[in-house]
């Protein structure tokens, strides 16, 4: 008998040790890591007259770490962007929101993090979805200019998921000195790739005081591409808009807040 209960001693006095050490394991998750944000999306304007760049917007986005809280004093907030910068980090006793911008396209990964004074750190990632828009115009031209097309996300990450192109040529009415009026223009629309090959293509005719548009999805994200339009016949000036759209999948993190 008194074997038995030094026996079930010993298993009572293990099984405490065992749950001692699952309760220490568990106390080290110290940081509850809590982020708000309004979007994790956007969408680059990027503006061209006459082939001169005039303008180029930039996006924006806030990350609120204010929520956060910790058995210990915590010492960093922090993003990383994993697209070549560095870190953006921040002290909590003085700021709790880190805002990040975005001059390219792409999909980013960011890696948000909170660490306390024991160096105990919590992570959380954010996919964020950056979209690019070139408008163009060219006004009074008879030789219009190439537009580029880069589709090659510079952050090394997933290529957009399509290009769309939509372009208008209007063939503005000329009424001369003698009461006459402007002729028909002849022209194409171009898109041409690395190797010179013409991806996609539309021959038009417009009269005098007419217009015609072209709105077409190209799906080769890989290579760069170059949209043309080129004059074939006529003399009358042509005037020009485009809208070329670079889209990325809808994969960024819903809203926070």
């Amino acid at each position: 008998m008194q074997k038995i209960l030094c026996f079930l001693s010993l298993i009572l006095l293990i099984s405490t040790n065992l749950s001692g050490c699952i309760s220490e394991t568990s106390d080290t998750e110290t940081i509850d890591l809590s982020i708000n944000y309004q979007h994790t999306n956007g969408t680059i304007i990027e503006s061209y007259d006459n082939g001169e760049l005039i303008s180029k917007s930039t996006v924006e986005l806030n990350f609120n770490f204010s929520e956060t809280a910790s058995i210990n004093k915590l010492v960093t907030y922090g993003i990383d962007t994993n697209d070549g910068r560095e870190p953006i980090i921040i002290d909590p006793t003085f700021d709790s929101i880190i805002s990040i911008e975005f001059s390219n396209h792409g999909i980013y990964h960011l890696d948000a993090f909170a660490i306390d004074k024991k160096d105990s750190r919590e992570n959380k990632s954010i996919i964020v979805r950056i979209d690019h828009v070139i408008e163009w115009k060219e006004s009074t031209t008879n030789n219009p200019k190439t537009l580029s097309i880069d589709p090659i996300p510079k952050n090394n990450g997933s290529h957009p998921y399509m290009i769309e192109v939509f372009s208008v040529v209007e063939n503005p009415s000329i009424i001369d000195e003698l009461g006459g009026g402007g002729q028909t223009v002849e022209f194409s629309w171009e898109i041409i790739d690395e190797a010179n090959d013409v991806c996609h293509k539309k021959t038009s005719q417009v009269a005098d005081g007419e217009s015609d548009d072209w709105n077409i999805i190209h799906f080769n994200t890989h290579q760069t591409h170059e949209l043309k339009i080129a004059y074939h016949d006529g003399q009358d000036y042509i005037n020009i808009e485009q809208v070329v759209s670079i889209i990325h999948h809808s994969s960024e993190s819903e809203p926070n807040i």
